[in-house]
């Protein structure tokens, strides 16, 4: 998550995700995607294709929603990772 150019990101670098403190760790998790304005990002699923029907306007919205999703799965993932190889 340190990826994220964020003072609050460096809540996960010093509290990394051991197995043993999910719960911190995810609290931790929802701060730091909170003040980055992406914690919807893991409370809700973008669909998978955007509609035949979809506005221009509600593209440039999906499209965000996508880009958005996939920073945040892999700034998880990638703590998530680094971290579970110390298991």
């Amino acid at each position: 998550m340190s990826s994220i150019k964020n003072p609050l990101a460096a809540i996960l670098d010093s509290n990394k995700f051991t197995g043993l403190n999910y719960q911190d760790w995810l609290r931790n998790l929802n701060i730091v995607l909170a003040s980055e304005k992406l914690l919807y990002t893991i409370e809700k699923s973008p669909p998978n294709k955007a509609p035949a029907d979809i506005s221009p306007k509600e593209m440039i919205t999906l499209k965000q929603w996508w880009d958005d999703e996939l920073k945040t799965r892999c700034c998880d993932g990638i703590d998530v990772q680094q971290n579970a190889t110390a298991l």
